[in-house]
């Protein structure tokens, strides 16, 4: 079956897990229950600003389902993963496979009567009569509810697209001969679901975010014992404490964040927490300032700020390693840049480099937002496309040929260069890097047998399309 692992709330793909902190959003948690617990059909609707904590509340009601056996399925979209709407009803059906060990054989039956259920052409529609509600029909005597647990389809997906798998999944969920299953999704949701609106100044909320920076830096003062003493003496003192409060607002991510960079290794918690409070705040919850200030304590805001939209833009995260190589001329910019951003990027130099949160994405391709700190798109795409280049035409003949006879496990470079070229600036530099490709490189791709097109020769024609619109461009700018 055609799904994704790492749609599953608590798959390892996903790790580190996002929940929420112990005895914190507890009266929330609470009536998030309650409706579940009710033998109707009330879907719920969490909606909140980005970075209020939506996905930690899902996950740990997710998590609290499962421990009770009333998890019938998730789905917790990233764009972190290449995931497409295409996989999110096989995903749901894959789970409910499992939930349900009763209907298990009669969804591998339709999938072997018709495999094109799990093509990305098929109608969600046809997919989810056949893969979700069909099979569900058998289980209509069942007396306990069932949650599906969706999270952030309408960050990956469009407006229209999200609205669309909402209804199709609303609709077909309501059917009368269907166990209770309440669907508790964070998207964009129709009229008449049971909305529960996450605020930063509701009372519980900034009591929560106190309490996550109370307990955080009281973890620091103990862990640093050579700094604190031991016992560890009181800090921060009431002030900087009430001043770090009002600047989070109720804004967990920017909380979480603020607590990474007063805690980063190899800085005095004192100085890092004089740093943040500097900056005077007429609003809580600013999470542009603190973006801006953490871009303000390296050493070379530009290139680091380059180096960072080279990474946001990239078409999916990869791991420490593979980044090296990629950016094999800025491996310096490169250290630099991941030691001075760590509060909001995750790098365990194992697994993926991804950022902390999507909200920092936001900030960096928003001009009004990032300011002097904005890397446009097309120069963004321009760095990648010539570190993919560049990666290229260092392999030399014999390796180029090796990793070209050896789908489809080929290197990030050799499947994406096309597409960041095609949205790059036309910088020399950039041409002189083709130029270089095609004398040196090019006719490996041409006379490879038995090549993936979709993945490797597709690129070779985005850039021969380009580099014709290049040259009409610059023909008329006499460049």
């Amino acid at each position: 079956m055609d799904f994704k692992y790492s749609g599953i709330f608590d798959s390892e793909y996903r790790q580190p897990h996002s929940r929420c902190m112990e005895n914190t959003r507890v009266a929330l948690r609470k009536s998030i229950t309650q409706v579940l617990d009710q033998r109707d059909r009330t879907n719920i609707w969490l909606n909140g600003l980005a970075g209020v904590g939506k996905t930690s509340i899902a996950f740990t009601i997710a998590e609290e389902m499962k421990a009770a056996k009333r998890l019938a399925a998730t789905f917790f979209f990233s764009h972190k993963h290449a995931q497409k709407a295409a996989v999110i009803i096989p995903t749901i059906a894959y789970q409910l496979a499992i939930a349900f060990p009763r209907i298990r054989e009669d969804i591998v039956k339709v999938i072997e009567n018709d495999d094109s259920l799990l093509s990305p052409g098929k109608s969600h529609a046809d997919q989810m009569r056949e893969l979700v509600i069909k099979p569900l029909e058998t289980l209509r005597f069942r007396e306990e509810p069932y949650a599906i647990i969706i999270d952030a389809l309408d960050e990956c997906f469009s407006s229209d697209e999200a609205a669309r798998l909402v209804t199709l999944l609303m609709d077909t969920l309501a059917g009368p001969a269907l166990p209770f299953i309440h669907a508790h999704v964070r998207a964009a949701m129709p009229s008449g679901v049971h909305e529960i609106l996450l605020t930063t100044r509701d009372k519980d909320t900034i009591r929560d975010v106190r309490f996550f920076l109370r307990t955080s830096l009281d973890k620091t003062r103990t862990i640093r014992p050579a700094i604190f003493g031991r016992p560890p003496f009181p800090w921060p003192s009431e002030n900087e404490f009430k001043t770090l409060v009002f600047k989070a607002g109720g804004l967990f991510v920017y909380a979480a964040m603020a607590m990474n960079f007063v805690s980063a290794a190899g800085h005095h918690p004192q100085e890092r927490l004089e740093l943040l409070l500097r900056e005077k705040s007429t609003v809580g919850a600013d999470i542009d300032q603190l973006y801006r200030q953490i871009i303000e304590t390296s050493e070379d805001p530009p290139a680091h700020c380059r180096m960072l939209a080279s990474i946001i833009y990239l078409y999916n995260p990869l791991p420490l390693a593979a980044l090296q190589d990629l950016f094999h001329a800025d491996q310096r910019s490169l250290a630099m840049m991941l030691e001075a951003f760590s509060p909001v990027i995750l790098n365990d130099g194992v697994g993926r480099v991804e950022i902390y949160h999507a909200s920092l994405r936001d900030f960096m391709r928003n001009p009004l937002r990032s300011k002097q700190y904005h890397i446009d798109r097309a120069h963004a795409h321009e760095h990648l496309a010539c570190s993919c280049l560049d990666f290229i035409t260092r392999q030399g003949s014999t390796r180029t040929r090796a990793i070209l006879a050896s789908p489809p496990d080929y290197p990030y470079p050799y499947v994406a260069w096309g597409d960041h070229l095609y949205h790059a600036y036309p910088s020399s530099k950039l041409r002189n890097l083709l130029s270089l490709f095609a004398d040196k490189t090019l006719r490996y791709w041409v006379q490879t047998p038995n090549i993936d097109g979709s993945l490797v020769v597709n690129p070779v024609r985005f850039a021969r399309d380009i580099c014709l619109s290049w040259v009409i461009v610059l023909n008329m700018l006499n460049y």
